[in-house]
């Protein structure tokens, strides 16, 4: 039995503070460029106001081609790109536009944003930081995101 699927064509943005405001935030320090070079610059990106406690994983992604989008209602989650180049896809409601970024940067998706990714090569890896407690809610797509 042959299932017919819907095809999904996007471009991939390039991620930048505004580009990716509506879904989290970008894990950088702005304006350190202007900074005196001879002090070290600390930020605090993130603080949750009550101890949920954190884990940090570490992801190889083989997919080329994903199904389903995941989301965590109740945490944050980080993406932090060590090797390879991937793609994240992101969504705030699946009925409406699923956007497309290069993971060229480090960044902090909102609670409940709709998520996947997915390798440009044969693997890239990302390290991911997130609630010690997830609850993972997935859905199913009727077409691909990515490439086969």
């Amino acid at each position: 039995m042959k299932m017919k699927t819907k095809e999904f064509r996007t471009t991939a943005k390039k991620i930048s503070a505004k580009s990716f405001r509506r879904y989290g935030t970008v894990i950088e320090y702005p304006g350190k460029n202007s900074k005196s070079k001879e002090i070290n610059l600390f930020r605090i990106v993130l603080k949750e106001s009550k101890p949920t406690g954190w884990r940090i994983a570490y992801l190889v992604v083989r997919d080329r081609s994903i199904r389903k989008l995941e989301q965590h209602p109740g945490s944050f989650e980080s993406f932090e790109p060590v090797k390879g180049k991937s793609l994240l896809y992101v969504s705030k409601r699946l009925d409406r536009k699923i956007e497309c970024f290069c993971l060229d940067k480090p960044v902090i998706l909102k609670k409940g944003i709709w998520h996947g990714v997915v390798t440009l090569g044969k693997e890239s890896e990302i390290k991911i930081a997130e609630n010690a407690e997830v609850q993972c809610i997935y859905r199913l797509l009727d077409f691909s995101l990515g490439r086969d």
